[in-house]
């Protein structure tokens, strides 16, 4: 993988230009590498992540669990380049991340990468359709009106594509950020806690949505959860536990199977 500077010729300023990617066909869509996260506290130095490696296959589905302060979501923005490690290597779709700089990292995710998250983090100025309109209208996609539409529907929240966050409910809203991290059709897709700030029958329906459209877009799922049955749809569980990497195990098939498609 190469990132290269192109220069603009209207300005003569040179820009990163998108990274090169290399994965190929049966290779990791993540790898990890001894990786490690070490900060400064007032007590000294505090390690969040030591020594964890593994690697997701293309396709598969995979849920973070442990304890609060396991190093969860620390976990999750080094896999996303949202944050550097203090040593080791993650590859997202065959990029090696320390080989980018922060402009270099924020194009990958514009290109492979969709995120969902506890808070729903949509732009309360912005309606649901413009929230997910957003991020193809940034990739230059011409018929990003029509397409965040379509996702809307998928969602069963055509009818509110016109509301904005604050007028729709707590599920709503998550279904909304569903539609926009969809949008797009990321490689991989990163959820943390996508269910936390939702009641158990708005929850269930949320799985069920975010396995539904995982499933007919075929992206990578990491996801971080304290929710046992949330985990249980993943094809495998990684637990930590005090920064470590403590087991691998596969997920059990929950009794209730995720639909193959939305209705």
């Amino acid at each position: 993988m190469r990132v290269d500077q192109e220069q603009d010729a209207g300005s003569g300023i040179s820009v990163t230009a998108a990274p090169q990617l290399d994965n190929r066909a049966g290779d990791p869509m993540i790898r990890v590498e001894n990786l490690g996260k070490q900060v400064s506290s007032p007590e000294g130095p505090l390690l969040i992540l030591t020594e964890v490696s593994f690697s997701i296959a293309q396709g598969e589905s995979v849920a973070v669990v442990g304890a609060s302060g396991s190093g969860k979501s620390t976990l999750l923005g080094l896999l996303a380049g949202l944050d550097t490690p203090s040593h080791g290597r993650v590859w997202l779709a065959g990029v090696d991340l320390n080989s980018l700089d922060e402009d270099g990292r924020a194009l990958l995710r514009a290109r492979r990468v969709g995120f969902v998250f506890q808070s729903f983090q949509l732009l309360t100025g912005l309606t649901a359709l413009e929230n997910v309109m957003l991020p193809l209208e940034l990739a230059g996609q011409a018929d990003a009106r029509r397409q965040a539409l379509e996702l809307l529907e998928r969602v069963g929240l055509h009818s509110r594509a016109r509301h904005y966050p604050a007028q729709l409910s707590g599920g709503e809203q998550q279904r909304v950020a569903l539609a926009r991290a969809f949008a797009g059709n990321p490689d991989v897709l990163f959820a943390d806690e996508p269910t936390g700030n939702l009641d158990q029958k708005t929850g269930h329906r949320i799985i069920e949505l975010l396995f539904a459209l995982n499933r007919e877009q075929g992206a990578t799922l990491i996801l971080v959860t304290h929710d046992p049955e949330l985990a249980a749809y993943c094809d495998r569980v990684l637990e930590l536990d005090d920064g470590r990497l403590q087991a691998t195990t596969v997920a059990p098939v929950p009794e209730r199977a995720v639909p193959a498609r939305l209705s």
